[in-house]
């Protein structure tokens, strides 16, 4: 029998305290990894993305600051990585 087993370090909860880009439904967030549980994430310093630019180098064209800390929920979170972290 094949059975799916989690451990606490892997996916997000591996980057905890690290700066994170998270690509939602609607909307780009980016910040610092400080909280993860099964239905949201909490980003401090968190940004609201607008406008990328080219996502290999530099800043973000637009990005906003959010009040700190900001949660997202990961059912709308389609992908996330360390893109210009």
């Amino acid at each position: 029998m094949k059975r799916l087993v989690e451990s606490e370090g892997e996916g997000l909860v591996a980057h905890l305290g690290e700066k994170v880009t998270l690509f939602g439904l609607v909307y780009i967030y980016t910040g610092t990894l400080s909280g993860v549980n099964d239905s949201e994430v909490e980003l401090t310093d968190a940004k609201l993305v607008y406008e990328t630019g080219p996502l290999a180098s530099g800043d973000w064209k637009d990005a906003q600051t959010l009040p700190s800390p900001w949660s997202v929920r990961l059912a709308a979170v389609e992908s996330w990585g360390a893109a210009k972290c």
